[in-house]
Parts: structure tokens; C-alpha cells; sequence
């Protein structure tokens, strides 16, 4: 109120301008110039400032939110609706395709895939590439699937999903016998190969469905078969003394089985580590969480170049499914840091996703075979691959 009253008593002391005299009119004319061109002034350095404000937020989008999004773009152009699978790769490459698409989802909130995930569902069982019900000649195959269809479910939380897992799931537990090696699950219905990927899908699926089941007689099924594998993989030998999985069993000597000292591929330093975060959500055990640190670790350690990237120590050997290999190992690195945050787990992430995006990629966003470069040539293989660790390297920063 006293304002108001001293600005009514200053304004009534000014004269009409028609008492003034012409100098005085020019120095009002000024003075009200110079108010309208600071007004002017102001209200551009405010435009300006907003603006700014506005890049800064578009800019602070995080990069590998971008990249995923670019690559998830260039794997869809591979999927083919009529089989539900996707061109210039094999049957269980397209369930870690799925895999991709699903994880993709849940961290960037999306669903605008779940007509992708009802179509293979249905598609792939009758298209001429796939199997009716998921379920062919091989038990790691089905367990590609059954995982793929379980991160499908914890995405829409559609039981159509969960059950089929189950039910592929079923199919497995008739490739476990004992007479050869004391147990364990078999590659092929052939009853040849007792190999690490088999079995660590076994483990994988089987404490995956207990924890999803809620039928609580065939929740303890299911974790009863997740401790009798874990507990058969431990004293099998194939873990070996530098803390890596190496491919399998030597199987010549069924009652005595070894070590076959082949290959310690990525991705049976990968499928472990999820298996072991599932059986310590179903069966809590702190020696779980050890013994995933320190298969992570050696892999981390052994599996990598100079700057960090990750390769397999057979590079030549590619073929069809190798480049698959390495994505499954960040995949389930990331599983691991969600539930044991680790800085170590976190840096390797983030040096990987920078060194894909910058030296492996092409002009259409193709992501390739060699993490530290240079690109090769495109697939969907590699491009979900490389997608599981750009995704990892996104979930990484959605946590921040």
C-alpha cells in the first residue's frame, strides 16, 4: 500500500507534456527508448538463455540411450513376421535376438515390441526354420528359448510365456542322466558331448522358474534341479584353475570324466553368472555371489585386450554362432552388477560399449564381429551381440 502511494504521488509531480519544454520532451523520448531497448535486452538474453537450457537438456540425454535405439533399429530390419525369426542367422541366435529385444524394453520403458514377442510365440513353432514348441534335437537350443521366453514374461507378465519355458523346461530334465560323468544334462539327443553351456542353461532355467513359479510343489521341483546341477557343475572339473569355464567334458572315460581343456568361450563365462544370481534369489547362499565374482573376474582379466575389450581367445574360429558369444557374457554381467553392484563390472561395460560404438560400427549402424575393431561384416548375430552390451551400458546409466 505504501508503494502503491508513492508512485501515485511521484507520478502526480509530472507535468503534461505540454508545459514542457522541447528539450525536456527529447530527454523523455530518450529515456523511454532506453527502457523499451533494455526491455528488448532482457527478453533476448531470457529467449536465449532458455534456449540453452533446452540444448543442455537434449544434450544431456544419455549417449548410449541413442545407440541402443540405433541399434535395435537396424536388428529389426532382419526380422522376418511370417517365420518370427530373423534373416542371416540360425534358429538359437534369434531366441538371444528376443532376449535382446525384451531387455531392450524394460530399460527403455517401452512396449512397443510385445506384438514382436506374440508373433515369434506363435510363428516360430510353425515356420520351416523352427520347432513346434520350441523343442528340437539339441538341450541348449531349448534352454536359448525357455530364457528368452522367461524375460518375455518378466516384461508382460503374460503366463502364455512362463509356460511355455516351463514347458520346454520339461523337455531338458529328460537330457540329465548319471552314468556317464555322475550326472549332467547332454548336448544332443544323441547322448554325445557333456559340455558347460547345456548344463549352465539347465541351472539358469530351472532357478529362473522357481523363482517365477507359484505353485509351490513345482517351485521346489524346479530348485531341487537348479541344486543338483549347480552342485554337479562345481565338482565336474569344468571350472578350471584360473576361475574360467573352459567348453566341456571329456566324456571317453564315463565313469572318470575331465576336463576336456578346450576353449573358455565368453559365453560360458556369461550363462553362469545369471544362473548363480537366480539360484541365490531362490536359495540364498553368500558363497553364489563369490563364485560368480570370480568366474566375472578372470574373464574380465584373461578375456580381454589392452584396452579392456572384450574378445575370445579363438578369434578365428567365427562361423555362425561365435559372434554370438560375446553379448551373452555382458548380458549376464549385467544380471550380476543389478544384484552385486561392481565398479569393475561397470568400467568394463562402459570401455566396451565406447569402443563398439566407435570403431565397429557402419554407416547404417551395423554393429560387427570385432568389439575393438575394426567392422567386419553385418548379421543379426552380431548385431544383437554387440546390442546386449550397448544395453548394459544404457541399464548401467538408467541406475544413475
Amino acid at each position: 500500500m505504501q508503494a502503491c502511494s508513492a508512485s501515485r504521488s511521484k507520478d502526480s509531480s509530472v507535468p503534461p507534456a505540454s508545459s514542457l519544454a522541447p528539450r525536456s520532451i527529447w530527454s523523455l523520448v530518450r529515456s523511454t527508448l532506453s527502457a523499451f531497448l533494455l526491455v528488448l535486452v532482457l527478453s533476448a538474453t531470457s529467449i536465449g538463455r532458455v534456449a540453452a537450457q533446452q540444448e543442455k537438456s537434449v544434450g544431456s540425454v544419455s549417449p548410449d540411450r541413442a545407440w541402443t535405439r540405433a541399434a535395435i533399429d537396424a536388428l529389426e530390419q532382419w526380422y522376418v513376421p511370417a517365420s518370427g525369426l530373423y534373416r542371416t542367422t540360425g534358429w538359437w541366435n534369434s531366441a538371444n535376438a528376443i532376449t535382446a529385444l525384451a531387455n531392450f524394453s524394460r530399460v527403455n520403458h517401452t512396449q512397443e515390441f510385445l506384438p514382436v514377442f506374440a508373433n515369434t510365440l506363435r510363428a516360430a513353432q510353425t515356420s520351416p526354420r523352427g520347432a513346434k514348441g520350441f523343442i528340437n534335437h539339441y538341450y541348449d537350443d531349448e534352454g536359448w528359448w525357455a530364457l528368452a521366453w522367461i524375460d518375455v514374461y518378466d516384461l508382460t507378465h503374460d503366463a502364455a510365456y512362463l509356460r511355455m519355458a516351463d514347458s520346454i523346461f520339461s523337455d531338458m530334465k529328460l537330457g540329465w542322466e548319471t552314468t556317464s560323468c555322475g550326472g549332467g544334462v547332454w548336448w544332443s539327443k544323441d547322448n554325445k558331448e557333456k559340455n558347460a553351456i547345456e548344463n549352465e542353461l539347465f541351472l539358469s532355467v530351472a532357478a529362473s522358474l522357481a523363482n517365477r513359479e507359484s505353485d509351490a510343489a513345482k517351485r521346489n521341483d524346479d530348485l531341487q534341479w537348479a541344486r543338483k546341477e549347480w552342485n554337479w557343475f562345481l565338482n565336474s572339473g569344468m571350472i578350471n584353475s584360473e576361475n574360467l569355464i573352459n567348453d566341456g567334458l571329456d566324456t571317453s572315460d564315463g565313469a572318470h570324466c575331465r576336463n576336456n581343456g578346450k576353449n573358455t568361450w565368453t559365453y560360458n563365462q556369461g550363462v553362469i553368472l545369471g544362473g548363480l544370481v537366480e539360484l541365490d534369489k531362490a536359495d540364498p547362499d553368500p558363497r553364489l555371489e563369490e563364485i560368480a565374482s570370480s568366474i566375472a573376474l578372470a574373464a574380465i582379466a584373461h578375456l580381454t585386450g589392452n584396452q579392456g575389450v572384450l574378445h575370445e581367445t579363438n578369434p578365428a574360429h567365427t562361423g555362425g554362432d561365435v559372434p554370438q558369444f560375446k553379448g551373452i557374457f555382458a548380458r549376464n554381467l549385467m544380471i550380476l552388477n543389478a544384484a552385486h553392484p561392481d565398479r569393475r563390472y561397470q568400467q568394463f561395460v562402459r570401455a566396451n560399449a565406447l569402443s563398439i560404438w566407435n570403431r565397429d560400427r557402419d554407416g547404417s549402424n551395423h554393429l560387427g564381429f570385432w568389439w575393438a575393431g575394426p567392422f567386419d561384416s553385418a548379421d543379426a548375430a552380431r548385431q544383437s551381440s554387440a546390442l546386449d552390451l550397448l544395453i548394459a551400458a544404457d541399464a548401467l546409466n538408467s541406475d544413475q
